[in-house]
């Protein structure tokens, strides 16, 4: 080689190498920013700056029953956003100097939790820094080439970022919920599937719609010197149930405003209500649990399942609605088929009070359950065969639970002593993200219908919204036959059912 032309070569390859030095180029990479909170109907959501000012009874001094606020977002969302670009700078960073100090051929970047350890040679060959020489003619620098990394560290360099999941750890809306209680065993919050939340508001029931942010009264029982034990959505969304402390059952057609039934039965107050279809359970603290048919009278369709010895305070449909799980302040897990007076399965439950129940959307007989103060340990059920299958201690009380629908997660709300919300990967039980912003408890959970977004509901007058799960969408291939017989030409779809 002419060696006027080799100097000129060498010099333009140490100016590229002080421009492309692996600082600048893993800085150079192109940055993801979290995306924005999403909100399910943002037009029509009125925001206030500032919360309602309470009164000197902690009660909302605002006309409206439940007001919303916007928190504020902006400093932490760049906070977020910047550490997110930190961390993946880093990753590409690392990745490209194993791969020019030790030869490691890394092509994609990947989060230090999933990466491949095959991708990292056990015994790294000894290379000099002037001499990228190796026996894999794909790795070799052409002596014109302008870059100064190999051909590995290029195509690293080149290849998209793989989309990390981001949950946002503040809420996109909260509304203020005055009188909202402080007790672990009702259940006073409820979403409903056409998109509108009732919440038990001291002696009134409370509508929200999340489609056009208006909030009206549907009932208040300050008359009947009554007050609301817990709020129950039919599958329709037509029907809202009412428990009330002295122990009622009140069914209300929701659209008209009008008490449709006043059920009796129980002589305490019903704090769990589960409906499956056209049927109601109520679970009371006089241990009973009541099945009604709402199509027929109610004395006539009225079943009494006894099993627990204290307060019932969960009550759970499975999904394919034919066993109930029930759980009681007397430390007892029990799964029921309605049809038979005796329970089915115990469980043998943790050894403190049973609030949080909810089954899996994803395996047939999966149950999930969340143990009080005095256990703090979230357990899963094989409902089938009744053995236990996993435990997890989550160092905090259990108030609530609720599986994902599109994806094998599912989340946690959680009191005594962390007030936090956690969201795991099943059956892997690795924590997604832990959400905080509740001064109390966290004691009410309800789920959207789009299974998107939850509502967390505390002591401290407060409803907050998170956007928790993401909805995947099918990836199915459907595959068309075309043809054309007698000049007519044709087209229908493969997975096209008769029914």
């Amino acid at each position: 080689m002419d060696p006027d032309y080799e100097h000129r070569l060498l010099r333009q390859i140490n100016i590229q190498n002080d421009n492309l030095s692996p600082v600048k180029l893993a800085q150079s990479l192109p940055s993801r920013t979290p995306s924005a909170p999403r909100c399910l109907h943002p037009a029509n959501w009125e925001t206030d700056s500032f919360p309602p000012e309470r009164g000197p009874t902690g009660t909302s001094t605002s006309t409206e029953s439940m007001k919303m606020r916007s928190p504020p977002t902006q400093n932490r969302k760049t906070k977020d956003a910047s550490s997110d670009n930190i961390k993946a700078d880093g990753l590409a960073y690392s990745a490209l100097l194993k791969n020019e100090l030790l030869g490691a051929g890394i092509e994609k970047i990947q989060d230090p939790q999933t990466e491949d350890r095959r991708l990292q040679p056990s015994t790294p060959e000894k290379r000099s820094l002037f001499n990228r020489s190796s026996p894999d003619d794909s790795t070799n620098i052409s002596p014109y080439s302008l870059s100064p990394v190999s051909n590995k560290s290029q195509k690293l360099l080149r290849s998209p970022r793989k989309p990390t999941r981001k949950i946002s750890k503040i809420p996109f809306k909260v509304l203020d919920a005055p009188e909202l209680q402080d007790d672990f065993y009702l259940n006073l919050v409820d979403w409903s599937s056409l998109n509108v939340l009732s919440v038990g508001l001291g002696t009134c029931v409370y509508l929200w719609s999340a489609c056009t942010s208006q909030v009206t009264r549907l009932c208040d029982l300050s008359v009947e010197g009554d007050s609301v034990t817990s709020v129950g959505w039919s599958e329709r969304g037509n029907l809202v149930a009412v428990g009330t402390h002295k122990g009622f059952v009140q069914i209300w057609d929701a659209g008209a405003g009008k008490k449709l039934f006043a059920l009796e039965g129980h002589t305490a107050r019903v704090g769990a209500l589960a409906w499956n279809a056209d049927q109601l359970s109520s679970g009371s603290r006089d241990r009973m649990i009541l099945q009604r048919d709402m199509r027929t009278p109610p004395l006539q369709s009225e079943r009494r399942l006894q099993g627990h010895r204290q307060e019932v305070c969960g009550l759970k449909w499975s999904t394919d609605h034919q066993l109930l799980a029930s759980g009681g302040n007397d430390n007892k897990l029990l799964v029921w088929n309605p049809l038979v007076p005796e329970p089915g399965a115990d469980l043998h439950g943790p050894p403190a009070a049973v609030k949080a129940i909810a089954w899996s959307p994803h395996q047939h007989g999966l149950l999930a359950s969340g143990g009080a103060t005095a256990d703090r340990c979230i357990r899963f059920w094989n409902t089938l065969t009744s053995q236990p299958l996993q435990c997890m201690d989550t160092s905090s009380q259990v108030c609530n639970l609720a599986w994902s629908k599109h994806a094998n997660e599912l989340v946690s709300t959680h009191g005594y002593s962390q007030n936090q919300i956690l969201v795991w990967k099943y059956p892997a039980l690795t924590q997604v993200a832990k959400l905080t912003g509740h001064s109390y408890r966290v004691l009410y959970l309800a789920m959207s219908p789009d299974g998107e977004a939850i509502v967390t509901g505390a002591g401290d007058e407060t409803l907050r919204f998170w956007n928790v799960f993401s909805k995947t969408r099918s990836t199915k291939v459907r595959r068309k036959l075309k043809g054309e017989f007698g000049g007519i030409r044709f087209s229908f779809n493969l997975f096209t059912r008769i029914r």
